[in-house]
């Protein structure tokens, strides 16, 4: 990730990687250059959402975007699409190593079009916003973090 006009270093760049093991199972490894700091990632899914049930799932990474280097988050997050809409909100419950404390971390994803979603989150302390391209090969999205840094993110999928 780039941050136009950002002064701390270590968010300027971070290099995500996941492998599913199953469908339920995502594993992965962090890397923040800057630092030179590997972090292990963690996504499971207790439960998929579907019309009556929506998604629950638990994971481990990075603490948030502004964290120190070493601080890691263990979270629990539920999402659920409004019936009747395309919103999709989702509320966490995310402990803190960096605050050592629990934080609630929150947010909306809207799609725009068929290849476009509007998503805004909180991270328990923040407010950011993404614009995402999504195509079925990967992704780009233009992010505004603390709504005043601009930045780019780019995923692939193979």
């Amino acid at each position: 990730m780039r941050w136009a006009g950002l002064r701390e270093e270590r968010p300027r760049w971070r290099f995500n990687a996941a492998y599913g093991v199953t469908d339920r199972l995502l594993v992965g490894l962090e890397f923040n250059p800057v630092v030179e700091e590997f972090v292990p990632t963690l996504n499971y899914t207790l439960q998929f959402e579907d019309e009556k049930h929506p998604l629950v799932n638990f994971g481990s990474s990075s603490d948030r975007i502004f964290s120190p280097e070493g601080t890691r988050a263990y979270f629990l997050t539920v999402g659920k699409k409004v019936h009747g809409t395309n919103l999709s909100p989702y509320v966490s419950l995310s402990w803190s190593e960096w605050e050592d404390q629990f934080l609630i971390p929150f947010g909306v994803n809207a799609p725009l079009a068929p290849a476009w979603d509007l998503m805004v989150q909180h991270d328990g302390r923040n407010t950011h916003w993404l614009l995402t391209y999504k195509q079925s090969n990967g992704n780009l999205s233009l992010l505004l973090v603390k709504g005043r840094y601009w930045g780019t993110s780019w995923g692939v999928k193979f």
